[in-house]
């Protein structure tokens, strides 16, 4: 006998029809031999009318009152299916997050979840009952009974936090679509089904704003090894399974509040080469990463800086043994990517590369900060940033290499650092699983930074200390000496509603650490491919690249990991792009998806 959790969303659970759909579902699981433990979400759109009466009511409402409030929609849900199954003969009970032992943080409207106590679940499972439990909710202990919600995605989290506390078998996510698909099939329905998808590549795809699974029910079941299945309520097809490492023996208690970085990585086989002041117009990354791969050159990094009036600046690493073939091609090609020879080529042999790497980075601000600042504190200057959603990396002079490990180490109490970057890769491994489009990011430069240890620390402390999460993180290859004084730029992106008060906050900082001034664009767009396989596999940026070229659209900013590119584009042609990009990697399916309604 299996135990299985399932999580039904609200579109699947958004009328008395789709109840009852879920309800035969549910009965017939039962019958094949499962115990079953159900989270539903609210029903349709009931959240949202909820938060609209509350702003009918106050412009500002307390969150305490907000969380009484929202918590309700769930349980109409809840008692609703409870009552199907019932009425077709199957034993079932509902019940709230705090009925089942949820206690979460003291942290209205976006708590997460401390630890669960299974013992009242197990007991009605025991009795053959089928148990319906309120997602998106918990209390903040067993004493003052605090209602608490979990935040956008709640219910997918609290499912995947109930499978792990009671050790089921599999937690299956229903949702409207059929699985985990290469891209939002809302804005291309020819969108393929993936069978498998790695959860690292899971967490890169969710963060960047895939609404099928949120990213802290992702990072729960990484690292509790938690077996995921994303289905359709609307359909008996089979889904796409995320894959996770084996668990690691994980102690529950403090479930969701487990380290933000889990790993210093480090890389001592790095060199960079930077190409100053190339022409800016659609094209140019894709001539130079185009003609890098016709070289069978394999690069790891790559950040395009802000523009600079007309022109940007390109830099990458390779590991040292190609070096001297990356650079004759960067030679060769650098009169085309600027006509006026205006374009300068740096190389930088003695470098290396530190990262910080975690899942629990996910929306948590002041982690990029506490890197900056460990390394600052060491006397480590930063050469180069690039980020993702669940990794820093930055490039240090290769003299500053074990202090700047130690410091790290030190600071997120690591035990010993994790060789990761040259282990051999699965051949198995897609170079490009999906392509993501996110059009809610604004960009932020600030100009001329005095280039000195603890500037990128102090820039982002104060961001962390507003609360503010930070995405991409560019610092400029370019350096300005001012009244004797070197200077960079940083660029950065957030949330588009974070934009004005992050400026705000960095003006304060203006006296203390003197840069020019602070640029801020909200109409851009963020695309992103994602796949674990792109690790020495050459020329997948480049095919990137000249997707965006060919359809004239510019990058203004661009950044990797070891799975996932990104490229900051014009928000009006950010939907053009993600099509051009989805295309160019072969990514359509033979079928067309209709999509019943939005979650």
């Amino acid at each position: 006998m299996a135990l299985i959790v399932q999580k039904y969303g609200g579109s699947s659970v958004g009328s008395v029809d789709r109840i009852k759909s879920v309800s035969q579902r549910i009965y017939r699981t039962v019958k094949e031999g499962n115990q079953v433990v159900v989270v539903v979400s609210a029903m349709g759109k009931t959240t949202d009318g909820l938060v609209k009466l509350a702003q009918e009511i106050s412009s500002n409402p307390c969150r305490r009152e907000m969380d009484m409030l929202l918590s309700t929609g769930e349980q109409v849900s809840i008692s609703l299916l409870s009552m199907a199954l019932q009425e077709i003969g199957q034993p079932a009970i509902s019940l709230t997050g705090a009925q089942v032992g949820i206690v979460t943080e003291a942290n209205h409207s976006k708590a997460r979840i401390l630890e669960i106590k299974p013992d009242r679940i197990n007991r009605e499972l025991q009795q053959g009952k089928v148990v319906v439990v309120a997602g998106f909710q918990g209390i903040t202990n067993l004493t003052d009974f605090e209602i608490t919600t979990l935040g956008r995605g709640g219910s997918d989290t609290s499912a995947v936090a109930l499978a792990v506390a009671l050790q089921a078998d599999c937690c299956e996510i229903y949702t409207d679509v059929p699985g985990i698909l290469t891209t939002d099939p809302r804005i291309v329905p020819s969108a393929k089904l993936m069978d498998e998808i790695t959860s690292d590549e899971m967490l890169e795809l969710a963060s960047l704003g895939a609404k099928v699974l949120h990213p802290r029910a992702v990072e729960i079941a990484r690292n509790f090894g938690m077996e995921l299945v994303v289905k359709s309520s609307w359909t008996d097809d089979a889904g796409t399974k995320v894959i996770s490492p084996p668990a690691q023996g994980k102690p529950l208690v403090g479930l969701e509040i487990t380290k933000a970085v889990d790993a210093v990585q480090f890389d001592s086989d790095q060199a960079k080469i930077a190409l100053l002041r190339v022409a800016d117009r659609p094209g140019i990354a894709a001539k130079l990463f185009g003609e890098i791969a016709r070289q069978n050159v394999d690069v790891d990094l790559i950040i395009q800086s802000i523009h600079e009036g007309n022109s940007n600046d390109i830099a990458f690493t390779v590991v040292k043994g190609v070096l001297p073939h990356a650079e004759s091609v960067a030679m060769a090609i650098a009169p085309i990517l600027d006509e006026n020879g205006n374009t300068d080529i740096l190389v930088e042999k003695k470098i290396a590369k530190i990262a910080i790497a975690g899942a629990g980075m996910i929306g948590r601000p002041g982690i990029a900060a506490k890197m900056f600042q460990s390394l600052a504190s060491a006397g480590v200057n930063i050469q180069m940033i690039s980020t993702s959603e669940v990794k820093v990396s930055c490039i240090v002079a290769q003299d500053e290499f074990d202090r700047a490990i130690n410091a790290l180490c030190e600071a997120f109490d690591i035990d010993s650092s994790n060789i990761s970057y040259h282990e051999k890769q699965d051949s198995t491994l897609v170079p490009v699983r999906g392509v993501a489009l996110d059009q809610n990011q604004a960009q932020l430069a600030i100009l001329f930074v005095p280039d000195v240890p603890g500037m990128a620390a102090k820039v982002f402390t104060v961001l962390s200390e507003e609360n503010i999460s930070v995405d991409m993180i560019i610092q400029s290859q370019r350096c300005r000496i001012v009244d004797g004084i070197p200077m960079r730029d940083i660029a950065f992106t957030v949330a588009q509603q974070d934009a004005q008060q992050a400026k705000e906050a960095l003006y304060r900082l203006q006296s203390e650490i003197k840069f020019k001034e602070i640029s801020v664009d909200t109409n851009i767009a963020k695309v992103s491919i994602v796949g674990s396989g792109m690790v020495g596999s050459p020329g997948v940026a480049a095919k990137f690249f000249e997707a965006l070229a060919k359809e004239s659209i510019n990058i203004s900013m661009i950044t990797t990991s070891e799975i996932k590119i990104s490229c900051v584009v014009a928000e009006s042609q950010g939907i053009q792009a993600l099509k051009a990009v989805h295309e160019a990697f072969s990514l359509s399916g033979d079928t067309t998806l209709e999509v019943p309604s939005k979650e």
